[in-house]
């Protein structure tokens, strides 16, 4: 039987990423930033956390280190995490939050790794899936004790519950031993590592650089500029950019929104509790649902509750009061992470099926190349837009590019249809 130890850090840092995913945006609100200082704080954390995911693949691949990743990686955080509570100016937090997402980042492909070189490939599916509900474990335990933390305390020591389970972390990842070497790039090559990520990560930290993209490796992108379709992916690769442009500008400034219309911190901590609850649940239907209905229908459909949660978010909230208002941004987060939860398993597979045999790297590499794009734009944009125009216009243009985004993937289908007519 194969040790499962070295997973111990995988809950702890959980509880730490999504602790400060939550509590950083809270704090920049506190300290009387703006929502386009939200935005800003989230655009550099995600920045870091890009840099990050090319700094330590390449670490990884030179040095084939696991464990001293791991030990820089929660020690920083650990460090950064007290940091932000003796911080009281907001470029110092802005500082602070892109070191964070340059270093938590670190951990992700060494758990991908981990499970490959520590169990047959005909365990991977359960082991992804284990490392997974950890995960989710993680960020239930963050958002429950937010809730009950905000009734009693400031918010300010809330980042030392942080950096108390960042060091857990750096203490059990001492547990992560020698394997056998796995290239880094082969994981891409694997549908259960790959799809893992690309199911599990939502809205941050979506990164993955098996291969670092090179400038010819978005020709499938440019020649569309030009009217010519070269190959297909390319629009699949528009309609994941739209959709997470789209579903991050909403997600950017949701916690300055709800702030806006006098949500407790302990209330916001609460929607994202259930909101994690409802897309943990519906994970385990949703296989069985796409399969019933087919991937390209599933992610029609999955535009359906997406653009819903945002129009009852924007409508409803304003216009109820108290509890009523607290119930309909519940219901609209949640209808949220059901639309995301479609999206991303039945389009995770659309874009294996796309990707050509022996590439899985490359076109994995655009493809978080532009998923990164648009989540780095979002949070700036939708940002500065609901600071000099309102929420009102930031949850059109929300509501608006993922309409752009189901038009590119409708046109994707129809061009593969026409393919197969063609060549067949």
């Amino acid at each position: 039987m194969v040790s499962k130890s070295w997973m111990w850090y995988i809950f702890p840092s959980s509880v730490t990423i999504e602790g400060l995913h939550i509590v950083i945006p809270l704090y920049v609100l506190f300290l009387n930033g703006t929502v386009a200082d939200v935005g800003i704080v989230i655009a550099v954390q995600y920045c870091g956390s890009a840099l990050g995911a090319i700094f330590w693949g390449k670490i990884i691949d030179k040095y084939h280190i696991k464990r001293v990743i791991l030990l820089i990686s929660f020690s920083a955080v650990t460090a950064s995490s007290v940091a932000l509570y003796f911080a009281m100016e907001l470029p110092t937090i802005f500082a602070l939050s892109a070191i964070v997402g340059f270093f938590i980042i670190g951990k992700n492909p060494i758990t991908q790794m981990m499970v490959m070189e520590t169990n047959p490939n005909n365990r991977w599916s359960a082991m992804f899936a284990l490392t997974s509900n950890l995960t989710t474990f993680g960020s239930l335990a963050a958002f429950a004790v937010g809730m009950f933390w905000s009734q009693m305390f400031d918010l300010r020591p809330y980042f030392l519950f942080c950096a108390g389970f960042s060091l857990f972390s750096l203490f059990t990842s001492v547990l992560v031993g020698k394997s056998s070497f796995l290239e880094r790039h082969t994981i891409s090559e694997s549908i259960h590592g790959a799809t893992y990520f690309l199911r599990h990560h939502r809205m941050h930290f979506h990164i993955y650089f098996p291969k670092h993209p090179k400038l010819e490796d978005f020709k499938h992108i440019t020649v569309l500029f030009k009217g010519k379709i070269k190959h297909e992916i390319g629009l699949l690769y528009l309609t994941n950019f739209f959709f997470y442009f789209g579903s991050n500008s909403f997600f950017t400034i949701l916690i300055p929104f709800l702030k806006h219309y006098e949500f407790s911190t302990s209330q916001i901590f609460a929607v994202y509790l259930i909101q994690t609850i409802v897309m943990m649940a519906f994970f385990f239907l949703t296989p069985r649902l796409v399969s019933w209905i087919g991937e390209s229908r599933s992610v029609r459909i999955s535009y359906g509750p997406r653009i819903a949660g945002i129009v009852l978010s924007g409508t409803l909230v304003p216009i109820l009061i108290g509890d009523y208002s607290f119930l309909a941004a519940v219901a609209a987060s949640c209808i949220m992470v059901v639309g995301f939860s479609i999206f991303s398993t039945s389009n995770s597979v659309i874009f294996f099926k796309a990707i050509p045999k022996g590439f899985e790297g490359r076109f994995l590499g655009v493809n978080s190349f532009m998923v990164g794009i648009g989540i780095f734009s979002a949070s700036l944009i939708s940002g500065f837009v609901s600071s000099s125009f309102g929420y009102t216009v930031s949850f059109v243009m929300a509501a608006t590019l993922l309409v752009v985004s189901v038009v590119v993937f409708s046109v994707y289908m129809r061009n593969i249809v026409s393919s197969k007519i063609t060549h067949n």
